[in-house]
C-alpha cells in the first residue's frame, strides 16, 4: 500500500490561519503588527523567489514586512549598518538576511550582528547554543517545519530510531537536536558515511537533507518509515524534485513528504510563527 502523503500545503494553511488570528490580536492590543524585515543582497534568482514568497505570506496573514534589496557590491560595513538600524526599529520584530550572500561578505559576522530576539532564522550562535542546551529560543524554520510534519503522523518518537542525512548548520544539525529533544535515538549521516543504506534501512524516521537528486532509493527505506524530504533539486526535465525518489519510496514508506508541497511551505509558515513569537516577546 502506498505511503500516506504529508501535505505541507494543507498543514501550512491551518497554521497560517492561527498566525493571522494572533497577529490581529497583537494589533488590537498593542497597535502593532508583527514586523519582518528581509535583506536581499545581489541578484540570485532563486533567492529572489524565496524572498517574494516569504513577503507574500507575511502580507497575506496580517504581518508587516519590509524588503531591503541591495546590489551585490554592497560592503560588509554598509550591510551591518543596515542591520543595526533594523535592530533599533521597534516596528521590526524579526530580521532575516537571505542566504547565500555574495562571496566577499562573511555570513557568520553578518548573522552575529542581528539582535538575538530578532533572529527569526535561528542561525546565530546564541540561538544555536539555546537549541543545543534545550533552552527556549527562536529555532531554524526548516527543521521546525519537518517536526510539524512528523507530528502530523501521530507517531510517538520516544525510542524511535531517526536518521538524518546531512549535517549542515541550517538543517541537518538542528534537525538532529530537535529529534533528540523528542526522545528519538538519532544517527546523523553525511558525505563520509560508509554504506549509507545500512543506516537508513534502520530508520523509523528518515530525514533527507543532502541536496542530491534521488539520493534515497526504495531499497534504502525501512517499510512503514516516516520519510521527510528536505531537498530541492531539478530533474532531467527541469522539474522540482527532492532528495528522495518519491515514486519508488512511496511504495515502501508509511508516510512521505512530497517535493514540492511538503517541507517548503512549512518552512515559510515556521518563519511567520517565529516572527509572531518574537513580536509577542518584544511587545509584552
Amino acid at each position: 500500500m502506498s505511503a500516506r502523503i504529508l501535505d505541507g500545503v494543507a498543514l501550512s494553511q491551518e497554521a497560517r490561519q492561527q498566525v493571522a488570528r494572533d497577529a490581529a490580536r497583537l494589533l488590537a492590543q498593542h497597535g502593532q503588527r508583527p514586523g519582518l524585515a528581509v535583506i536581499l543582497v545581489g541578484d540570485d534568482p532563486a533567492s529572489a523567489v524565496y524572498v517574494r514568497n516569504k513577503l507574500r505570506a507575511c502580507n497575506d496573514h496580517g504581518l508587516h514586512s519590509v524588503l531591503e534589496r541591495y546590489s551585490a557590491n554592497l560592503s560588509q560595513v554598509e550591510l551591518i549598518a543596515r542591520i543595526d538600524a533594523l535592530n533599533a526599529d521597534p516596528s521590526v520584530h524579526g530580521i532575516l538576511v537571505q542566504m547565500p550572500l555574495p562571496p566577499h561578505l562573511d555570513p557568520h559576522a553578518v548573522i552575529a550582528t542581528i539582535r538575538t530576539d530578532k533572529d527569526v532564522d535561528g542561525f546565530s550562535l546564541h540561538s544555536a547554543g539555546a537549541l543545543m542546551s534545550g533552552l527556549p529560543g527562536l529555532l531554524p524554520a526548516t527543521p521546525l517545519g519537518c517536526m510539524a510534519l512528523i507530528r502530523r503522523t501521530g507517531v510517538d518518537l520516544r525510542g524511535k530510531h531517526a536518521v538524518v542525512i546531512g549535517r549542515s548548520n541550517t538543517v541537518g544539525k538542528p534537525m538532529a537536536l530537535l529529534l533528540l529533544q523528542a526522545n528519538a535515538t538519532v544517527t546523523v549521516c553525511h558525505s563520509a558515511t560508509l554504506d549509507l543504506g545500512l543506516h537508513t534501512r534502520q530508520a523509523d524516521v528518515l530525514v533527507a537533507a543532502v541536496g542530491k537528486r534521488h539520493q534515497v532509493t526504495a531499497d534504502m527505506v525501512k517499510p512503514g518509515a516516516i520519510v521527510i524530504d528536505v531537498g530541492i533539486n531539478r530533474d532531467q526535465d527541469g522539474k522540482l524534485c527532492g532528495d528522495v525518489d518519491f515514486a519508488a519510496v512511496r511504495e515502501v514508506a508509511g508516510w512521505i513528504s512530497p517535493v514540492p508541497g511538503g517541507v517548503g511551505p512549512m518552512t515559510i509558515t515556521m518563519l511567520l510563527m517565529n516572527t509572531l513569537q518574537a513580536a509577542k516577546a518584544q511587545l509584552s
